[in-house]
């Protein structure tokens, strides 16, 4: 009898082990993030920081899973923007309530902890008590378009030391080719951090379905057929160092856009990121396009044209033919977001106007917020307003 119950009791410490290790692997799920590292994280994820300046959390968003958040790593998630500029007029014209859109649509990301900007504030991030930690790498917190750069590899380690599951995404300018399809992944790897695959799959499938109508449109135009783009950035911190602005070089996923998707060629041919130029070797460049980009702030065609500052630009060809056009405002773009195939179809639209013709961008911008965000066309009208794209609709009625 003492043998049966000890055989009895044995089984039933065998069998609790068996069910005890089932249900601690339960409770973790792995996720492998753009490093490669299979990372272990717990099943129900309640608490998340971020450090981004607006791709995971706007996927977040997209995934409905943004409540999640209790602390950020970016102030231009959380800032509201206004810009004026003056006119060789004497005048002034002023952009106000500029934001990302993940900010409008969630408001309340503006009293969230921020745990870094420049740096990240270690003690801070871990008495958030985090579930998981998603860093992006080539966002402006960590800029780089190295992942193995001293600054990154010291940050994720003092994070991994605390114990917290952190989860890294490599932007797409931290590769050797610049892919912008790289955000796909990226939109992946945070879909399964939350058990959200098929959200995440529809929403990248989307995103690249509105590049790929734009490559197809321009994919058999001929070199000799191809205009001349120049992404230019009108920078005050140019300014101050003598420059007229910025512009991106053919290794940049800013010259990506332009060559390997809308098929043009860029009118800067030499290598470099925020390559800074003078008035002198912009005009040498004599562009058929410019494209503004968000540069240290926000830059409308109008700048170029009217601001004093300018005035040493206006026998471009593109200023003289009115060929400027601008992308959305797009705070802290560093790298590119899921606002992505915005630039591009602004692009195509500054490059190939024939050939875009059909499509009325300021309704394709509502579409494209309703697609991706899940909103109405009211609420659609703001987002368009929040980056500054109002312009689109003002053209179309023109």
């Amino acid at each position: 009898m003492t043998r049966f119950i000890r055989t009895y009791l044995l089984a039933f410490a065998c069998l609790c082990l068996v069910l005890g290790t089932g249900l601690a692997a339960d409770e973790n799920r792995t996720v492998v993030d753009s490093r490669g590292v299979a990372v272990q994280l717990p099943s129900e994820i309640s608490r998340v920081v971020t450090i981004s300046d607006g791709l995971v959390e706007g996927v977040m968003t997209v995934l409905g899973v943004q409540d999640k958040l209790v602390g950020v790593g970016s102030s231009c998630l959380q800032s509201n923007f206004n810009y004026t500029y003056p006119t060789v007029s004497g005048g002034n014209f002023t952009y106000a309530d500029g934001m990302n859109p993940v900010l409008y649509l969630n408001p309340w990301i503006s009293d969230l902890p921020l745990i870094a900007d420049e740096g990240v504030n270690f003690e801070a991030l871990a008495g958030l008590k985090p579930d998981v930690v998603i860093m992006r790498i080539g966002d402006c917190t960590f800029w780089t378009v190295d992942v193995k750069d001293e600054n990154v590899q010291k940050s994720i380690d003092t994070i991994e030391s605390l114990g917290i599951p952190l989860v890294v995404l490599y932007g797409p300018n931290c590769y050797d080719s610049p892919d912008i399809f790289r955000i796909s992944d990226e939109i992946r790897i945070i879909g399964q951090v939350f058990g959200k695959e098929e959200k995440a799959e529809k929403m990248a499938e989307y995103l690249q379905a509105q590049v790929d109508l734009i490559k197809d449109r321009t994919q058999n135009v001929t070199d000799k057929d191809k205009p001349t783009v120049l992404i230019f950035g009108l920078s005050p911190s140019a300014r101050k160092q003598g420059g007229a602005g910025v512009v991106f070089g053919t290794d940049t996923i800013e010259s990506y856009l332009i060559e390997d998707l809308v098929h043009a060629r860029n009118a800067y041919q030499d290598k470099g990121y925020f390559k800074v130029l003078s008035a002198e070797q912009v005009l040498a460049l004599n562009p058929d396009v410019i494209v503004l980009a968000t540069a240290a702030g926000y830059h409308p065609p109008r700048e170029l044209y009217e601001a004093p500052y300018y005035q040493n630009l206006q026998d471009l060809d593109a200023v003289k033919n009115k060929r400027v056009l601008a992308m959305p405002w797009t705070p802290c773009n560093c790298v590119k977001r899921q606002e992505y195939p915005i630039d591009v179809m602004v692009i195509a639209k500054a490059a190939y106007p024939d050939k875009f013709k059909d499509i009325d961008l300021g309704q394709w911008l509502l579409d494209f917020y309703q697609n991706v965000y899940g909103v109405n066309q009211e609420t659609a009208k703001k987002l368009r307003s929040a980056q500054w794209m109002d312009w689109a609709a003002e053209d179309a009625t023109s």
